[in-house]
């Protein structure tokens, strides 16, 4: 773990075009099993399998979708390297439209051929290669579980991208301390912010397990999504923007409302998790302000 760690930290100090190369390999190699789990699967399937047996309340969607948000996230860092960007207000629209829609189609597909193939799924520790072993035997375990280390090291990447941009973005603005815009000499990469976000990263992963720090994240997501709505809906009284998407200012205040019911769903562990990794920024934002 911690090789990985260091080598992608590596990586980013290299600069944007070696690690956007990184994401896009890897970005390959974890779709293609997904890609052959779902063609292969879907004649294997019970379709009576994805009847619920009974409707969930809203305190269980709301929980679940806690979950989803960590599934289905990520499209919200693609603005974040942007300036790194060759046509970044042409780019960044398509690439976040056309993530939502592959994210939304491969997911929800990869789920159905789990549900309804793998009996007793919610007692699996790893339902995507048992499901496999089923209808593609032993190489197909191994193949999803390739794939699902595949995943987790792409996600390690474009985090790794996006939270270093991020942190420079805001040392830039001097809302954290200024150290964290420095600029490596050679490289033109915010080395000080890379080695900061992996070193941070590598602690939480060597002190922490999935199941708590990924209900951690989905909270730390919805805030800032609630912020942005928020953000949006003031943005909107000063004109128009250089993109507008139909629906005016009900779609932001919609969004807003299904992060409020989502955070709702949220354990008192995980939402003090997520305060204290809010608190942790606000003693950087605190020392900025004592820098100045």
């Amino acid at each position: 773990m911690s090789f990985v760690v260091l080598a992608i930290m590596g990586l980013n100090i290299r600069g944007i075009k070696h690690s956007s190369l990184a994401v896009n390999i890897l970005t390959i190699g974890k779709l293609t099993p997904l890609l052959l789990f779902i063609l292969i699967g879907l004649p294997y399937m019970s379709w009576g399998a994805l009847r619920p047996e009974a409707v969930p309340g809203m305190n269980q969607i709301a929980t679940s979708a806690l979950l989803l948000i960590f599934a289905f996230g990520g499209y919200e860092v693609i603005p974040v390297p942007a300036g790194e960007a060759k046509d970044p207000r042409t780019a960044v629209p398509f690439a976040m439209i056309t993530t939502i829609i592959i994210v939304a189609i491969v997911m929800t597909l990869a789920q159905m051929v789990a549900i309804g193939t793998l009996p007793g799924l919610a007692q699996s520790r790893t339902p995507l290669a048992d499901a496999a072993a089923l209808f593609m035997g032993a190489s197909g375990a191994l193949l999803l579980t390739v794939g699902a280390s595949i995943s987790m090291a792409g996600n390690n990447v474009g985090a790794a991208i996006s939270g270093s941009r991020s942190l420079f973005a805001l040392a830039e603005q001097r809302d954290v301390p200024r150290i964290f815009g420095r600029i490596h000499s050679r490289f033109h990469t915010p080395d000080v912010a890379i080695v900061f976000t992996c070193l941070s990263t590598l602690v939480l992963a060597v002190t922490g397990s999935f199941a708590t720090l990924a209900p951690v994240s989905a909270v730390a997501r919805l805030v800032i999504y609630a912020g942005t709505c928020a953000a949006v809906l003031a943005l909107r009284r000063k004109g128009k923007a250089p993109f507008t998407i139909p629906g005016g200012a009900a779609v932001p205040a919609i969004a807003l409302a299904v992060c409020i019911v989502i955070l709702y769903g949220a354990r008192a562990d995980q939402l003090e998790a997520g305060l204290k990794a809010l608190a942790a920024g606000a003693i950087l934002y605190l020392m900025a302000r004592a820098g100045r």
